[in-house]
């Protein structure tokens, strides 16, 4: 069967739109302050072979990762209609621990098997493991949290409350938790939901054509992209902040309208939650290569098909179990991203900006009330941008491979122990061009309750590098007040703080860029 253009138009429309609805129905559902007000999730559809149809504008490092999570389910779950599928584990389809990841096969009439899917995947504020938060300096994946495989949260539409209170047993806020999982629950449903109906009115025939031309669209506008670039090869290395500095390392071979990205040469895994698994770096080669494409295409999984991507099994970008992998999902895979860019940089003058802040962030705390209930939040803070060919960065935001807002002072304060002390511009951040780089933030919160509070964080070295000449911007630092005096915090990043004592983040600024 096939489609003229304006039908792939209309049913890309008609896609993209599921998502973006299972997104408002998780934010309105969802219990904490990490969901509902930072937006810390992301919704997307998968096609008859588990590769990613469709998404919402969400969150890249959650939504890169699709292509494998969906194809594996596929692989390894007898599903039958009416399931829905739960998991976390970063070697099996998942990113890292506290991104939960739920799923719903959609049969249609006439085709074996499942033809599509729909899933949303969430970051709760706690997975377990041995730091408040399930994002401490653990050194294998078990410190971590709890590890869920894909198995059935609902089968044929029962929910398990076996499956459900196994995970509410190992987190430390388990009435949130089960709000959120409900909320994800009632998200994925609504996906499934409207396939079906899309299908009832359209045909499941034409809306599986519809899918397969979309992907064929997205590989042509790729594929154009590519052969604009001239040919040739051009590699790059950066280094994380991590234990023994590890270093990334990347070779670009561009041949007519095909892109070779390696990885050989990076190194091998670490005893650290710096790790990334598979998912993690496709996820950052598939952001790189979309923002490579400068006129509006469906995002899919076509981005990728003129793509061929080595990574070494063993080396940090592809850890093998039980590698922690907790910040190779947040920090690693920007990392990544700055790494493609800088060897992009000769390639497309014009398109690539300096580095970006590099980091998310991380501040996780935890601990308990006067009456003995736990209490865990999660935040990631924005910082600057990198000049670009076009202009200043921006300060203040999320970059690149997070897509979230900020937590509202108003929402954390009343749902937590805490007081912000301060919340501005990092003042001067940013590294100096012909565009500068953004500033970055200052973010000081107060402790009103016993906490341990864990910063997980990267540019902390060494500053964003700038393009042409440009200056790096400043580095991030992380301080506490304990008792009245300011100190570094500790190596590993956690800390028990008392009522009274604070954190101070100070965020890295964008690099300067200096036109060629």
């Amino acid at each position: 069967m096939t489609l003229d253009s304006v039908e792939i138009q209309v049913f890309r429309h008609l896609l993209a739109a599921i998502p973006e609805e299972m997104g408002v129905v998780l934010m309105r559902a969802a219990f904490s302050p990490n969901i509902k007000e930072r937006l810390d999730f992301s919704c997307a559809l998968t096609g008859p072979d588990g590769d990613m149809a469709a998404q919402a504008s969400h969150i890249p490092v959650h939504l890169g990762s699709v292509h494998v999570t969906g194809r594996h389910l596929l692989e390894r779950v007898d599903l039958k209609p009416g399931d829905l599928v739960l998991l976390n584990d970063p070697y099996r389809g998942g990113t890292h621990l506290p991104d939960v990841t739920l799923f719903a096969p959609v049969f249609l009439a006439g085709v074996k098997g499942p033809a599509l899917g729909a899933m949303v995947r969430a970051h709760h504020a706690d997975i377990g493991g041995g730091w408040p938060g399930s994002m401490g300096p653990a050194t294998d994946l078990y410190g971590e949290g709890l590890v869920i495989p894909p198995v059935r949260l609902v089968r044929e539409g029962v929910i398990d409350d076996d499956v459900l209170q196994m995970v509410l047993a190992n987190t430390r806020t388990p009435d949130e938790r089960r709000g959120d999982l409900l909320a994800q629950k009632s998200a994925v449903e609504r996906g499934r939901d409207r396939l079906k109906g899309l299908a009832e009115e359209y045909g499941g025939k034409r809306l599986l054509a519809a899918v397969t031309a979309l992907r064929a669209h997205a590989a042509r506008v790729t594929r154009s992209m590519l052969r604009s670039l001239d040919d040739g090869t051009w590699t790059a290395e950066g280094h994380l902040d991590g234990p023994g500095t590890p270093c990334i390392r990347v070779r670009i071979t561009k041949r007519r309208a095909r892109l070779h990205v390696d990885f050989t040469g990076t190194d091998a895994e670490i005893d650290a939650p710096f790790n990334a698994n598979e998912a993690i770096t496709l996820s950052a080669v598939f952001y790189v290569v979309r923002l490579l494409v400068a006129e509006e295409v469906p995002t899919n999984s076509g981005c990728l098909d003129p793509v061929r991507v080595t990574i070494p099994n063993g080396c940090l970008l592809n850890a093998n179990r039980p590698s922690p992998v907790a910040g190779g999902n947040v920090e690693t895979s920007q990392r990544i991203v700055d790494v493609l860019l800088q060897a992009l940089a000769a390639a497309a003058p014009d398109r690539v900006p300096a580095s970006s802040q590099g980091t998310m962030n991380n501040l996780t705390v935890g601990g308990r009330l006067a009456d003995g209930s736990p209490f865990t939040f999660y935040e990631t803070l924005g910082g600057g941008t990198g000049g670009g060919p076009r202009g200043p960065g921006e300060s203040g935001i999320q970059s690149h491979m997070t897509n979230t807002l900020n937590t509202p002072v108003e929402a954390l304060e009343n749902a937590f122990p805490v007081l912000v002390r301060r919340y501005r511009l990092r003042d001067g951040s940013g590294g100096d061009g012909d565009h500068g780089g953004g500033d970055g933030l200052v973010r000081e919160i107060e402790l009103l309750a016993p906490a341990r509070v864990t910063v997980l964080a990267g540019r902390r070295a060494e500053g964003a590098p700038g393009v042409g000449g440009g200056a790096a911007g400043a580095p991030g630092r992380d301080r506490v007040d304990g008792g009245g005096r300011w100190r570094r915090l500790p190596d590993d990043g956690s800390v028990t703080l008392d009522p009274g004592d604070a954190v101070r983040i100070e965020t890295p600024g964008g690099g300067g860029f200096v036109s060629p």
